[in-house]
């Protein structure tokens, strides 16, 4: 059914692929704001593409790490599943690379090709990455058969970095560029709504993804978002002629760029960038440890059984919820008692991370202490051969984990058999009853996410804003990509520690709540180096066609 779907949506993309390219030299865009109060008729198509596009990614993103551990297959059909270690390594990988290629976006929308035409162009590169990740179900097809699913997995995430990311810094510069002095003073409402975007369609994604994974398989998982993300290309393009068009700087860019005032503007934000890093080391672990950390918790909440994958939903919902109150009640109450700049909400920002980690941290040293009893519990079984294997992974595979299960009927060993069993926390004995681990409930993951969310919104939404404020006009695009590689740099660090730790069979040596101390202890670093920062930093803003200079 798939593959048919997939034929008949071919000459679709290369019809819609010609109708973009022969808009690319459109004349008359304007390239200046306009001398408005309210806001720019621009806004909405660039919220609407937004909402669209973060379906897409989290979408995607959501579903990646249980994919590769329980989906992924071979092109015979067998099982070629990768380590939990191997997995959370891929995917802070493939974040780290989407965070990359900002900067070649950066510099292709600011010096050769305007941000419209960047954000176009690569959008359908985006596209062509989620129609790779949909032949992935599909082995027995002619496409599939010349690769591997591994090799549609990686070219399709492949594709999806070079898109995303490299639209990334574009459309939020783009954001800006729609306003001049008289609104300027919108800025902040604007980028409230534009992250209110990104987490509308984070929300429903996450929800939706998952359970496209388990009962429609991973064609269908992979090839919704794909779907938005053409939905989003199509809504960019249908506001070409409502947009501020900055034109690009041609080979003065360079010139400009890497000049006294550019690289006085990079250089002071160096510091923060780095520090940043940290922080989106460890949110960014919400797609993948937490996810499996999740799949060891009790997770029935408010009557409903959830997937692992879809806890990661309650971040995109408590976002929509913080954004109205923090700016309309919390930052006018704090800031009657103090002057609260940008910086400082990055710090208090840095300090809520550690608590939130910290909470991870003692939720997992339950889970160690619940799985250490049950391995005492299931180890005399194991040891008499009282264990029924094909009962254990039958009863594992109910539960979601189909590659526990496949460990469980690989082994002849009893030794062998003790490790999935107590990772799944379930083992059917000889006589037929289960004997099940009493896992902690999902409720302190529930709390964490309440914790770092309240940060991520002092941290992500401030210094997306505080970015585009000084970053000189000619190199807008540069700056924030230069804010998301400290995404890029957290996820590096993340795949690092995972790689480093792992050991001869692909599992970290750095397992249980040292994990999440370890982690923690990096925040808690960062927020102490993030002191001296704040208080050197002098803030020069740039609104298209006015700078003004600021203590911070």
């Amino acid at each position: 059914m798939l593959r048919s779907q997939t034929s008949r949506l071919l000459p679709a993309i290369c019809f819609f692929s010609t109708t973009m390219a022969t808009t690319m030299n459109l004349p008359h865009f304007r390239t200046r704001p306009e001398a408005i109060q309210g806001m720019p008729s621009g806004i909405p198509f660039i919220v609407g593409n937004e909402a669209a596009e973060r379906f897409s990614f989290y979408g995607m993103k959501t579903i990646l790490v249980v994919f590769m551990t329980q989906h992924l297959l071979s092109s015979t059909g067998r099982p070629d599943f990768m380590t939990e270690t191997e997995a959370r390594e891929s995917m802070h990988l493939f974040v780290a690379s989407a965070y990359f290629f900002p900067i070649i976006g950066g510099i292709l929308a600011d010096a050769f090709l305007g941000k419209y035409l960047t954000i176009l162009l690569l959008s359908l590169v985006y596209c062509g990455g989620h129609l790779c990740l949909g032949l992935m179900d599909m082995p027995e097809s002619m496409l599939a058969a010349t690769m591997q699913p591994r090799g549609w997995l990686l070219a399709g995430l492949a594709l999806i970095a070079i898109g995303s990311g490299g639209i990334k810094p574009c459309v939020s510069a783009h954001v800006g560029d729609q306003f001049g002095p008289a609104n300027s003073h919108l800025l902040q409402r604007v980028f409230g709504w534009f992250y209110f975007a990104i987490n509308f369609g984070s929300f429903f994604s996450t929800l939706l993804t998952p359970w496209l994974l388990k009962h429609w398989g991973p064609g269908w998982a992979f090839g919704v978002p794909g779907v938005l993300m053409a939905v989003a290309t199509l809504v960019f393009w249908m506001g070409r002629r409502r947009f501020i068009h900055i034109p690009p700087r041609g080979p003065r860019y360079f010139a400009e760029t890497f000049g006294p005032e550019g690289l006085s503007a990079i250089l002071k934000l160096v510091p923060l960038y780095i520090l940043v890093a940290v922080f989106w080391s460890l949110y960014d672990q919400s797609g993948g440890a937490w996810v499996q950390q999740a799949q060891q918790m009790d997770r029935r909440l408010f009557g409903v059984e959830w997937l692992e994958s879809q806890i990661q939903a309650v971040n995109p919902l408590l976002v929509l919820l913080f954004i109205p109150l923090f700016s309309v009640g919390l930052y006018p109450a704090v800031s009657r008692l103090i002057d609260l700049t940008p910086l400082r909400k990055i710090l208090a920002g840095f300090a809520i991370t550690v608590i939130a980690f910290a909470i991870t941290a003692y939720a997992q040293g339950r889970i160690d202490a619940e799985a250490a009893r049950f391995r005492s519990e299931i180890t005399p079984l194991a040891v008499a051969g009282n264990i029924d294997r094909l009962a254990t992974a039958a009863a594992m595979k109910e539960l979601g984990l189909p590659s526990l299960a496949r460990d469980v009927e690989a082994t002849d060993g009893r030794d062998d058999l003790i490790k999935p069993v107590v990772a799944a926390g379930i083992a059917v004995d000889r006589m037929g009853e289960r004997l099940t681990a009493c896992w902690p409930t999902v409720g302190w993951q529930l709390l964490a996410y309440i914790v770092i969310t309240a940060a991520e919104v002092l941290v992500s939404i401030t210094c997306l804003e505080f970015s585009y404020t000084q970053a000189p006009p000619q190199m807008k695009s540069l700056v924030m990509s230069l804010s998301l590689l400290s995404v890029s740099l957290g996820n590096l660090f993340t795949a690092m520690v995972n790689s480093l730790t792992k050991d001869a069979s692909g599992h970290s040596v750095l397992t249980g709540q040292n994990y999440y101390w370890f982690f923690t202890g990096c925040m808690a670093l960062a927020t102490v180096l993030l002191v001296p920062v704040l208080w050197r930093y002098r803030s020069r803003d740039y609104i298209q066609g006015v700078a003004t200079d600021c203590v911070q």
